[in-house]
């Protein structure tokens, strides 16, 4: 259970539904809020009855990427699945059937249209037009981000990352670090790429001369990462608290401390920043929901934790205004935050 009875609660503002299954990701497609489930349907959650859609049918989605107006699935089938706000979808991608096994393990999205997923060492890179671009990674790709700026990928792998222009000859940027890389993020001015590293660790290089700087210390594995809305800090999961790195800097944050937000008894699994303002929304293992304030710590209750196993907050979005906040667990409750004012 949360140790937080004590905490300004906004739980009275959250309609709380059963989305029928784990919850993988979830986004709003405009103003209605998607979750994708593990079930392998895009549950339609707007006004009205919640509407299920099937787009790995049969099958089990793994992995979900958002951009303004659709939702990317990835699924046990080999496909990639686009799906709009009017419950439209489009398949990206199909794996060979001489492929069978090929589990869709990352995907990517962004404002303009372009698209990206891995599949084992094959990472495919669609642009906004629908041309696809293929590169063969050194190892199995387990992490995709676009760069904010000219068409450029970030591909997580063994041993580091890869920075690949998909309409370029040359062969990909390599930023080196030993061991295995998992989820990455680039900052939003394109100073710095950051990895989720398969032990309790952070990885960040510096874009302009690949110096790269260890960040340690977690009690438990940093999967979630998010970006203020100024670009200045990086919040991340893996400890009892939400770690928030200082990255405005030239050398973000070496020989800089963290700051901690939201000290629970369970460990946070997932962190969202507002759009707009200095507020973190922070999900933990219990189930629990919290908004945290940048500024000076103060903290709102979203949603109290639960007993039992399985109950983790495993997605967490903002509406485009920062109005409204969606999230789901791996037990499949959901909820809407419709902020106050």
């Amino acid at each position: 259970m949360t140790d937080a009875p004590a905490r300004p609660s906004l739980s009275s503002l959250v309609t709380a539904f059963d989305a029928g299954a784990e919850v993988v990701g979830c986004a709003f497609l405009g103003d209605a809020p998607a979750l994708a489930l593990a079930d392998g349907c895009v549950l339609l959650a707007g006004p009205g009855a919640p509407r299920r859609v099937e787009t790995h049918p049969g099958s089990a989605v793994l992995v979900a990427a958002a951009a303004p107006g659709r939702l990317l699935t990835g699924g046990d089938d080999g496909r990639v699945v686009e799906t709009r706000a009017d419950g439209s979808s489009v398949e990206f991608y199909a794996a060979p059937k001489s492929a069978s096994g090929k589990w869709i393990d990352a995907l990517a999205a962004r404002a303009d249209g372009a698209s990206a997923w891995s599949s084992g060492k094959n990472v495919f890179a669609r642009d906004a037009k629908g041309e696809t671009k293929t590169l063969a990674a050194p190892s199995s790709v387990r992490g995709l981000a676009f760069m904010p700026k000219g068409y450029r990928l970030v591909v997580s792998h063994y041993n580091g990352a890869s920075l690949w222009f998909p309409n370029a000859a040359a062969p990909p940027e390599e930023l080196f670090w030993k061991g295995s890389h998992l989820e990455t993020t680039a900052s939003p001015d394109g100073r710095f790429v950051v990895t989720a590293m398969q032990e309790n660790a952070l990885h960040a290089w510096r874009v302009s001369d690949a110096k790269d700087l260890r960040l340690a210390g977690y009690p438990g594995k940093p999967r979630s990462m998010s970006w203020s809305h100024d670009g200045g800090w990086l919040a991340t999961s893996g400890a009892e608290a939400a770690i928030v790195w200082p990255f405005s800097a030239k050398d973000g944050p070496l020989n800089k401390a963290p700051r901690e937000y939201g000290l629970m008894s369970a460990k946070v699994t997932v962190v969202a920043f507002h759009p707009k303002s200095p507020i973190l929304a922070q999900g933990y293992e219990d189930g629990a929901v919290l908004l945290c304030r940048h500024v000076d710590g103060a903290e709102l209750l979203v949603r109290p934790g639960e007993a039992g196993e399985d109950k983790g907050v495993a997605a967490l979005a903002w509406d485009a205004a920062g109005r409204n906040l969606l999230f789901g667990t791996r037990s499949g409750a959901a909820g809407l935050l419709a902020m106050p004012g």
